[in-house]
């Protein structure tokens, strides 16, 4: 299990190797497949998590229109009727294969500026049991958390980034809070594949405790 209280471990990936990104734009999500009660769980999500960091919103992408994308959908078949998906996502067909094979309920496809920052982030969420058991609070915001920064492919295998209250409300894990905040400093960069990253950004988040 990972230590849950090591920055570099939530951005090491499972080959062993050092990757880390942020935004580098304004964030323009767009979201299909869920009921408008939903829709706004997920917006109050991705506005809370905006406000953590000090980022920005807004309505459209001048490049891309939308560039943070959510599909919520029952099977991945449907993926494959998205008009123009597969101009988006390379080999789709292959993709949603392999995603059904290993029996996969979420995926996600990066893309990125020329300087490493995220350019758009596409999440798609087929609505599996395990997924339909969850709340809509834990599900939007677990799904606004992954998105929001280049995670480690599991950094969340063994760490929740939601926690339940003990009054039954969803907050955001604090050791998740401190690192969004801490790396979406301005003096932090937008890209890293070292891990002395993890150094200043664990230095940025000693101080936002002290203080």
């Amino acid at each position: 299990m990972k230590k849950i209280d090591s920055v570099e471990a939530y951005f090491t990936r499972s080959d062993g190797q050092y990757i880390f990104a942020r935004w580098a734009r304004p964030i323009a999500p767009v979201v299909f497949g869920i009921q408008d009660e939903t829709l706004v769980t997920l917006k109050t999500a991705i506005q809370s998590m905006v406000f953590l960091a000090n980022h920005e919103l807004a309505e459209t992408d001048p490049e891309l229109g939308s560039n943070a994308m959510f599909f919520f959908f029952l099977s991945w078949d449907e993926l494959l009727e998205v008009k123009d998906l597969g101009r988006i996502v390379p080999d789709l067909h292959n993709l949603v294969e392999r995603l059904k094979s290993i029996q996969a309920n979420q995926y996600r496809f990066f893309r990125f500026d020329a300087d490493g920052g995220i350019k758009a982030v596409f999440s798609f969420i087929c609505m599996d049991e395990n997924l339909t058991s969850v709340s809509a609070e834990v599900l939007c915001l677990n799904q606004v958390v992954q998105m929001f920064l280049l995670w480690s492919d599991d950094a969340f295998k063994d760490n929740s980034p939601t926690l339940i209250t003990k009054k039954g409300g969803v907050i955001l894990n604090p050791i998740i809070a401190d690192i969004v905040r801490a790396v979406y400093d301005p003096t932090m960069p937008l890209f890293s594949n070292d891990k002395s990253h993890a150094l200043r950004a664990q230095a940025r988040i000693d101080l936002l405790r002290k203080n």
